[in-house]
């Protein structure tokens, strides 16, 4: 086993693809402090700015004060709190939906739902670009997978249409982590509907950023539950804390609850933590300053990366990235940035199929911020 495993780790070191953390001690913030020096931060979620806003931190420490510092039990034994209860009613409301279920990440609230709806006599069909822990979740279903192209309509209808499957579940997420572009919702409501299926979206990267009011990518197409029977959103992006969630209706909520082993099986989230999030959401709706001044510098890099000849993807999230040659130009375009005191971290396969640096921007980022970034990007140093 050990020579398997030096084996799997020299192979990665040699195809570019080893993964390193970086270590700071610092608040989530656009400036990071690393080894006592600070450095430009463009590779955070925390969209909204709101990791280290004082009221959430104040309403973490209120609620240790409360609570104490772990909730002790799963939801279901005595790990459930009033924080807990009222979290979850706050989420189903900012959704516009009848109940929301807490779960302690996004991955294992993909995990419950996709297990619990589906088994071996049914079918899922997965967007080529769906994150991980969904293609993780088809294949604990044991459900028959499809993986159709990249927002390709056509190929979907065609499978749904070949599909003889009892339960049919269209699975996709809203915001697409790492290309941020947007799923095509209402082409996918149609579908949906010609062929009896349901359809779930992972909105993690969606809420609180996209939407009139940051109700996520349903919003920006105005659909509702019975289009989009279950949204998933999560907690640590643009609410700045941690967690995640599942909103829909009484019926598929009570089964969650009944059913889904990555929610029934696993402690609760620290009920501070709940407490954290309830302030978070009430700041992200009264405070829609910060979504405006996102897509403010969303607009601005987009403008002067154009003037600069960076050739960006085509997104308009806070997900802007740079598609590169190879994982090694990747490395090496990432590590010259840090020379220059800018933290932006290589993304490379698997995790993508091509290698890219994923530039993220937050509202407490700044034009003149920005502006040497993409200096730095077009000025031959790199």
């Amino acid at each position: 086993m050990y020579s398997h495993l030096q084996s799997l780790l020299q192979q990665r070191q040699r195809a570019a693809l080893y993964r390193t953390r970086q270590i700071h001690n610092s608040p989530q913030t656009p400036t990071l402090l690393i080894d006592g020096q600070p450095y430009l931060a463009f590779c955070s979620n925390d969209y909204l700015g709101l990791a280290n806003h004082p009221r959430l931190k104040t309403a973490l420490q209120q609620g240790a004060e409360q609570y104490g510092v772990g909730s002790g039990a799963s939801h279901l034994i005595n790990g459930h709190t009033v924080a807990h209860h009222a979290l979850e009613q706050e989420l189903a409301a900012y959704t516009g939906r009848e109940r929301a279920l807490l779960f302690s990440t996004g991955y294992m609230a993909n995990l419950g739902v996709i297990t619990t709806l589906l088994g071996r006599h049914d079918a899922i069909f997965l967007d080529k670009l769906n994150h991980a822990s969904l293609v993780d979740a088809a294949l604990l279903s044991r459900a028959k997978i499809h993986r159709y192209p990249h927002n390709d309509m056509q190929t979907l209808a065609r499978l749904l249409a070949k599909s003889k499957a009892q339960h049919k579940l269209i699975v996709t997420d809203g915001v697409f982590s790492m290309d941020g572009d947007i799923a095509d919702l209402p082409n996918l409501v149609r579908l949906a509907k010609t062929y009896q299926a349901w359809i779930m979206v992972d909105d993690a990267h969606g809420l609180g950023v996209i939407g009139d009011s940051g109700r996520g990518t349903l919003e920006m197409y105005g659909l509702g539950v019975d289009d989009i029977p279950v949204l998933m959103g999560t907690l640590g992006k643009a609410f700045g804390v941690f967690g995640a969630f599942v909103a829909g209706d009484e019926l598929l909520i009570e089964a969650l609850i009944q059913s889904a082993r990555s929610y029934i099986y696993t402690t609760a989230l620290p009920p501070a933590l709940a407490e954290a999030t309830r302030i978070s959401l009430t700041i992200a709706t009264e405070e829609a300053w910060r979504r405006q001044r996102l897509h403010e510098l969303i607009a601005y890099f987009r403008a002067a990366a154009a003037k600069r000849q960076i050739p960006l993807m085509e997104s308009f999230t806070p997900i802007q990235p740079v598609i590169l040659e190879s994982s090694a130009k990747a490395l090496a375009v990432s590590a010259a940035l840090r020379e220059h005191g800018i933290i932006v971290t290589a993304i490379r396969p698997p995790t993508v199929p091509t290698a890219r640096l994923r530039f993220t921007l937050s509202a407490l980022h700044e034009e003149a911020q920005i502006d040497r970034l993409l200096k730095l990007m077009v000025n031959g140093e790199l």
